[in-house]
């Protein structure tokens, strides 16, 4: 019947020129982005290499490091390329460095990558994964430089730089002999405990006397005997450059464990260093160093992260940092003081004045958001997007007034009008879909260095921002502090030449290779630029098109003759667009419109012009592969056509009864295609089929049978509605049907079915009113054409009922479950309202709800079984807002953090209704349905509100503890969280008889942006006040799952994937799994948890994660072999088995031979994620060590009982359900209590030594 419905229109048009929307590119990886605005280089962080990380940024900007490792040439140390060559003595290490100093130096990119260099140490990806100690790190590089520096220039290069020695001193206190021991370093270790700062500490072992006496007596070599002597030592030799290592973490031997010194600790910015050295006639000029380097720690003692403030010696960043302009420029309390309200529709005026508000100036963009909806009252995406695009484009748009971060998901307001340009960049990156601002002279684009000399960045891997010196205080105390200082003596000078001068002293050999990198990346970003901003357009020539049957078409069967394609970059504006075209169409006379088109079934449509030259087409969200109509704005071949989404054409197909008893090739029925406009009244169908006015019924299943129930009628009323109101599109099927010829039609339609229904000719009605009556359901005749009011009367005349119900009362259809639905208006009739002759209708009391009005249902919070389910009527066009106040009202309910949502076909609480404003006709809630009272305040547009429950997962099934195991069980700060989220329902939460208990804890809700990855939801959780204590070095250290029927369901297994892509919506709850090391799992790699019985016992060891990989199978065979493997047993030796945890089963897997289907005697592969296993992340595996137990039993103790609970709740399933109907939610509330679950102490990850393998270069 539909079969030519949606047959192409256009021959010369290709299939995906009808898709309409951006076509799919093929887009190479995005290129690494440029350096930001400050010119300076981070170093990406391989996992867990932030240590390392912040140790090379200051070696990196010691300049006499770096340019002594410079010198160093390839004859000395050799040539990567031979490398591989067991014969060539390749100094490996130091050309990493080299390269790698090259590279931060002058290679274009926002961060360079260490792995080459990582890989010179002969770490493997575990190293690369694992944090350790920075202090360590320096030790063991140095100690490694010198080993692989042996037999060259710069063998010393170490000791001259960094070495010092300390003299140790004794006296004897009768002789006066002073016994003297040298001891050299190359940094010092210093207490930081009971010490308020650096120069105390000094002073306590430089200066300080240390005594022998009473029972701690000095032997005297010159005395021979036990004397009282005085210890002190002396600073000897100082280095150009001292280190100093802050001893943060202590052990305390009462509760034996280590911890950190988190209290104020001082240290200046230059010291003095003469009072804690031998005395010489040294210049006192000397003795003063200046502080340069902080290597900052933050965190507990078992983990943390590492970044790092530096003094840029040379000059060679960019510094920008915004001062306080408050005593100059008066701040703007809230936008509502603006001078005039003209001001707020400029968001430049409106983002500047939030902006100059904040103390800190830098603001992450989506609290900038945040800032403008609570200023404004409305969000940027209502006031502005329609015209300005995103809030972060538009940002991106003016870089004369905002400066991003180089994320960017941080800006602040920028104090100078013009855009500092890095050197080194040539041009900037856009972004995707940001447009570019092309090229500007360097002269101006260059940031004020200021006078005052050399300034302070903040190096935190990839990320370089500005600070001021003042900052620095900041690290002093608390889990964020200073933990390595790096001094230089204040004599060191640098030459002028090396000022701001990159290129400075590197060897000509790293120019070259870092500009042929350089020249590589250009043209990779040119190419990435030229894919993702330029557009393809399809110019349809408006004078070879004809407009009829409502839509416009060709006029010839050539491409050439009416669509010509265009390539434009999307920075640029409708003007230069407009004159492009002219330029193409050197033929046009007189005016030329561009209009937006759409390819729809019926033909072309016409949308709405392009105005604005002075937009950007990306401004105008102007797509890929977008069809554009060239025509004079009036008229095509003298026709002038309907435009604007509202009139879009709509091929209907029109049913109708033939005339003929065999109708066309033998139906009843002709089918006839129609193009309506979609502004166009329902009821033009008749005139436009010259059709007496009457009956319409629309396909809702898009079923070719033609039966009654894919069909459903369309009330008169709703024939003044437009096409588009009506929900009618595309390939919409329509039955036309005369009232005389309604039962005729029916017939046909329905076959036997309708045969049945046509012997009815009453309706029944039950008296449901609680008043007095003879008869409590009587039979009322009434044809398809009677009104239910007729049928109403009726029914309480026989019924005997008291006149009064005649205005109190209405009709209610029951269907088979005997329950009750909701009434329609009384002016419909028994077909309007859907109803089928012979139907049972309810005699209620309460009035019948007008067309104008909805009759809706309403329950409060989620348990739809318990809670009582409560009615309302209320009109169509009041606001969700109006509505949730009348339904509080009317369940006796106060307060303002509620909401509402709807319930949805598995009867479950659906998508909030977050539009506040909008009316419930538009965000189309119709009568009968279910609307859920929810506890808490909606997240703005945009945003979710997801609650984050800690997960840890505890002893498996069957293993047991001693109650004094349990007492001892320690569970850090969450052990005393609460297990339920606020404002949710105690049902919701609580698990019922049976169910197997998950080490689940409620831990707060995170409010973030749909459009935010994974990695961030991380990040936001572990600042979660209840996860504050608990660090961890990166977001790899923490597992995502969502929850799926209050266990781990589904893995968010990409870090970089976007929550709206693993569609993590408003009822998505997410449980967050701590790590040991970090993880990052591939596509095909399936997390499962493995656990080996007990000989002799139904119990099991602990659960083990096992990464197993299926790129090549997932099939019982390839999971025993794997499972064998990892316990380092044979495959006959082992039996495995999957847990059930909801049912309390194990299912054993066997290698079995593939299943047989029985009809076609085919195999068929065999896949452990098919039936009967389903095997997914998260999944319990158990194994069975048959060398060692013979027991093939899987099942524990709990599963017996687990299995039990469940027999019995399925018996008085039904049972408990009727009274939970009767009880009233007071009960309900009495008889629920919340559970404490504790979680397991997190276990420090295992401390391992740290090695960097070094040649034999002696």
């Amino acid at each position: 019947m539909f079969g030519d419905l949606f047959e192409e229109d256009f021959p010369y048009i290709s299939e995906n020129h009808i898709e309409k929307g951006p076509k799919s590119k093929c887009v190479d990886p995005e290129p690494p982005l440029p350096r930001g605005v400050t010119n300076l280089s981070g170093i990406q962080n391989q996992g867990g290499t932030c240590y390392l990380n912040s140790l090379l940024q200051t070696l990196h900007f010691t300049p006499e490091f770096r340019e002594a490792l410079f010198a160093l040439d390839p004859q000395e140390l050799g040539s990567l390329e031979d490398k591989d060559d067991p014969d060539a003595k390749v100094r490996i290490i130091p050309l990493q460095l080299q390269r790698l100093f090259a590279q931060l130096l002058l290679s274009d990119q926002q961060a360079v990558s260490t792995t080459d260099l990582t890989d010179s140490f002969g770490w493997n990806n575990s190293e690369e994964m694992r944090q350790h100690d920075v202090q360590e790190l320096n030790r063991i590089l140095f100690s490694a430089l010198e080993s692989s520096l042996v037999g060259t220039s710069g063998h010393d290069l170490i000791n001259r730089l960094y070495h010092g020695t300390i003299v140790n001193h004794v006296m004897c206190k009768e002789c006066e002999n002073i016994s003297e021991r040298q001891e050299d370093f190359l940094d010092l270790t210093v207490a930081v405990k009971n010490l308020s700062g650096l120069e105390e500490a000094l002073w306590s072992m430089y200066v300080e006397e240390e005594f022998f006496d009473a029972e701690n007596l000095y032997h005297c070599g010159t005395c021979d005997k036990l004397v009282s002597a005085a210890k002190s030592a002396q600073l000897r030799k100082l280095p150009p450059f001292l280190t100093i290592s802050l001893l943060r973490f202590n052990f305390d031997f009462a509760k034996c464990e280590r911890y950190k010194e988190t209290g104020s600790y001082t240290f200046p910015l230059q010291i003095d260093l003469k009072p804690f050295c031998e005395q010489s006639e040294l210049d006192d000029a000397e003795y003063v160093y200046d502080l340069f380097s902080v290597i900052i720690h933050k965190g507990g003692c078992y983990g943390g992260h590492y970044h790092v403030y530096i003094k840029d010696v040379d000059q060679l960043g960019n510094w920008h940092f915004e001062e306080d302009e408050s005593e100059s420029e008066p701040k703007v309390r809230s936008l509502k003081d603006l001078p005039s309200a003209q001001e707020t529709d400029d968001p430049l005026t409106v983002l500047r004045n939030l902006l100059s508000q904040e103390e800190n100036k830098w603001i992450a963009v989506d609290q900038l958001g945040q800032k403008l909806l609570g200023s404004l009252e409305i969000s940027w995406n209502k006031k502005y997007r329609k015209q300005h695009g995103p809030l972060l484009k538009f940002l991106q748009n003016h870089p004369e007034v905002f400066l991003l971060s180089s994320d960017p998901s941080k800006v602040c307001l920028r104090r100078d009008a013009s855009l500092p340009r890095s050197p080194l960049a040539e041009f900037e990156q856009p972004g995707p879909t940001a447009p570019s601002r092309g090229k500007e002279p360097a002269g101006d684009r260059r940031l004020e260095v200021g006078a005052e000399g050399p300034h302070w960045f903040d190096l935190n891997d990839s990320q370089v921002e500005p600070i001021q010196e003042a900052d620095i205080e900041k690290q002093f105390q608390g889990k964020e502090s200073a933990y390595m200082l790096f001094y230089r003596k204040a004599q060191l000078r640098r030459p002028p030449e090396a000022q701001s001068n990159p290129r400075y002293k590197v060897p000509s050999h790293l120019l070259r290779e870092v500009h042929e990198a350089n020249s590589e990346l250009q043209r990779k970003r040119a190419d990435y630029d030229f894919v993702v901003n330029h557009l393809e357009l399809h110019l349809h020539l408006g004078p070879g098109y004809e407009f009829y049957d409502g839509a416009l078409h060709p006029s010839s069967s050539r491409t050439e003759e009416c669509v010509v394609d265009l390539t434009i970059d999307k920075r640029r504006t409708v003007g230069d667009l407009r004159q492009d075209v002219l330029q193409l169409l050197e033929f046009w006379e007189g005016d030329l419109v561009l209009s937006f088109a759409k390819l729809v079934p019926a033909g072309l449509h016409v949308c709405q012009a392009l105005e604005g030259d002075e937009l950007t087409l990306h401004e105008i969200e102007m797509t890929d592969g977008e069809d554009i109509f060239v025509w004079n704005g009036m008229e095509v071949g003298g026709v002038k056509i309907p435009t604007g989404d509202d009139a879009v054409p709509i091929l209907l197909n029109i049913l109708q009864l033939t005339n003929s008893s065999d109708g066309e090739r033998g139906q009843p029925f002709l089918e006839t295609p129609h193009v309506f406009p979609a502004n166009a009244k329902v009821g033009t169908i008749f005139t436009a089929f010259a059709f007496s006015p009457g009956i319409l019924l629309v396909n809702i299943t898009g079923s070719r049978v033609l039966e009654l129930e894919n069909w459903i009628v369309i009330p008169k009323e709703n024939l003044e509605k437009t096409f588009k109101e009506q929900g009618l599109q595309d390939g919409s099927s329509v039955w036309i049907v005369s009232s005389s010829s309604y039962d005729q039609s029916l017939m046909m339609a329905g076959g036997r079915r309708m045969n049945s229904l046509s012997n009815f000719n009453w309706m029944q009605v039950k008296n449901l009113c609680q008043a007095d009556s003879e008869e409590e359901q009587v039979k009322v005749s009434a044809t398809i054409e009677t009104m239910l009011l007729d049928i109403r009367i009726k029914a309480i005349k026989e019924l005997g009922l008291q006149e009064e119900l005649v205005n109190n009362s209405c009709l209610r259809l029951i269907d088979r479950n005997g329950q009750l639905l909701s009434p329609v208006p009384e002016t419909y009739t028994v077909a309007e309202a859907e109803m089928e002759m012979g139907s049972l209708l309810g005699l209620c009391r309460g009035k019948a709800p007008t067309s104008s009005q909805l009759f809706l249902f309403f329950t409060v919070g989620s348990d739809f079984e318990s809670g009582l389910m409560l009615e309302i009527m209320v009109e169509a066009t009041i606001s969700v807002s109006e509505c949730l106040k009348l339904m509080l009202e009317k369940a006796g309910l106060q307060g303002d953090s509620w909401h509402l949502r709807k319930m949805d076909w598995c009867f479950e609480a659906g998508e909030p209704l977050s539009e506040e404003n909008a009316s419930l006709s538009e965000l189309m809630i119709l009568s009968g349905d279910t609307l859920v009272l929810s506890e808490g305040k909606l997240p703005p547009k945009g945003f979710l509100k997801v609650p984050i429950w800690w997960y840890h997962p505890s002893a498996p099934s069957g293993w047991q503890e001693s109650p004094q195991d349990q007492v001892n069980h320690v569970t850090h700060q969450v052990g005393a969280l609460r297990t339920t989220p606020e404002g949710g329902d105690l049902h919701g939460d609580v698990l019922e008889v049976g169910q197997p208990e998950t080490p689940l804890t409620f831990v707060g809700d995170v409010e973030i942006s749909e459009e935010a990855s994974v990695a961030e939801l991380k990040r936001q959780a572990m600042i979660l006040p209840s996860l504050l204590e608990l660090s961890f070095p990166s977001a790899d250290f923490l597992r995502a799952w969502t929850m799926e029927s209050k266990r781990p369901g589904r893995l968010l297994r990409n870090n970089q994937q976007q929550l709206k892509e693993y569609k993590v919506g408003g009822r998505t709850q997410i449980c967050i799994e701590p790590l040991q090391k970090g993880e990052n799992l591939g596509p095909k790699d399936m997390l499962l948890r493995t656990q080996m019985g007990i000989p002799g016992e139904r119990a099991y060891y602990p659960t083990v994660d096992f990464v197993w990989d299926i790129i090549n199978e997932c099939t019982a065979s390839s999971l025993r072999q794997a499972v064998a493997a990892h316990y380092c047993l044979s495959v006959d030796n082992i039996e495995i088995a999957k847990y059930f945890p909801e049912k309390f089963e194990w299912m054993p897997i066997s290698s079995w031979d593939q299943q047989v289907s029985k009809r076609k005697k085919k195999k068929r592969p065999e896949n452990l994620q098919m039936a009967p296993y389903y095997l997914k992340d998260g999944d319990i595996i158990g194994v069975k060590n048959l060398l060692v137990d013979d027991n093939r039993d899987f099942s524990t103790p709990r599963d017996d009982i687990g299995r039990e609970n469940q027999i019995k709740l399925f018996v008085g399933k039904r049972r408990r359900r009727q009274a939970v109907q009767l009880q009233c939610s007071d009960h309900l509330e009495s008889s629920t209590t919340e559970t404490e679950a504790q979680l397991p102490e997190k276990p420090h990850r295992p401390e391992a030594g740290l090695s960097i393998n070094v040649g034999v270069f002696r």
